[in-house]
């Protein structure tokens, strides 16, 4: 009876390690891929602060404004002046809707009534 628990015990050892092993390989394996992952992480925001600081430099009002001129006979677009902008008191937002009462219910009479 007692080889057949130290048999069972060393299957069980054996079977342990074996899953431990396997598991240390993943374990690698997805570390791997983490640091990759995070190495293109860092490259893709490398390459949007790049992207950025394009769009702000092609964005500069001088610049368009001279494009504007140089372009005016084929698209006709206007130099850009402060009084061409408006204010935010000038904005005019919708009038939300109000939702129409039904079922009123008249609040004087259920005073006199509740006092009797």
């Amino acid at each position: 009876m007692k080889s057949l628990a130290y048999v069972l015990s060393a299957l069980a050892v054996f079977g342990l390690a074996f899953w431990a092993y396997r598991e240390n390989y993943a374990t690698q394996q997805v570390l791997k891929e983490t640091r990759t992952l995070q190495r293109q992480i860092g490259a893709a925001q490398v390459r949007l602060g790049v992207l950025r600081a394009e769009w702000a430099y092609l964005n500069r009002p001088d610049r368009l404004r001279e494009l504007a001129e140089l372009n005016f006979n084929s698209l006709g677009l206007l130099p850009l002046r402060p009084n061409q902008f408006g204010r935010v008191d000038e904005v005019a937002y919708p009038q939300v809707p109000l939702l129409p009462i039904t079922n009123g219910v008249d609040v004087s009479t259920m005073a006199a009534a509740g006092g009797n």
